[in-house]
């Protein structure tokens, strides 16, 4: 398991405990509980307070968010697990200009699976994939992955080069047996 991965699956377990207790309880707090507790030398730390500071000022705004893109469900009975995967995978999907995009919903999408119920993983697919498409739609890009797009044209450019040198040694070869 990736450092950032048990990262966010301890801000998950810390979230749902703030969630579970109805923010009784400092989810700062927890968080620090929990790493202390479950991954007392994670190289993440300063990440997962991160994250977990990230959603909890942004919550009123992600919860906005999964309302409109679960509108059949209101937030209150989405089960704690999956609300708080989509708290954190709406944050890095739409707030996090650092994370790319597909990374944000993975990540969500196995938390989910290891974390919820059976169709835990489907459900977290479609409302940030629902939200990604719409981010699309307005032509929003994030920072991390116009990087990516960049790096992605860069590396096929370098690959046409070396093909169109491959074709060129071919091509000198066949004269040189002539």
């Amino acid at each position: 398991m990736s450092n950032r991965h048990l990262a966010r699956a301890i801000v998950l377990q810390s979230l749902y405990e703030w969630d579970f207790h109805q923010a009784k309880q400092g989810a700062p707090q927890i968080l620090s509980r929990n790493i202390e507790e479950f991954a007392s030398d994670l190289d993440e730390k300063d990440f997962a307070a991160k994250l977990l500071a990230g959603v909890l000022e942004k919550q009123a705004a992600i919860d906005a968010i999964i309302t409109k893109f679960a509108p059949d469900w209101p937030l209150q009975k989405i089960t704690t697990v999956d609300r708080n995967v989509l708290r954190i995978g709406s944050f890095e999907l739409v707030f996090d200009a650092d994370i790319p995009s597909k990374v944000a919903i993975n990540e969500a999408i196995e938390l989910a699976k290891t974390f919820g119920g059976e169709s835990s993983g489907k459900f977290v697919n479609g409302v940030l994939g629902a939200v990604y498409r719409d981010q699309q739609a307005q032509n929003i890009v994030k920072e991390a992955d116009k990087q990516k797009e960049k790096k992605k044209e860069e590396e096929e450019e370098t690959k046409d080069k070396d093909n169109s040198n491959e074709k060129k040694d071919e091509t000198t070869s066949m004269k040189d047996t002539e």
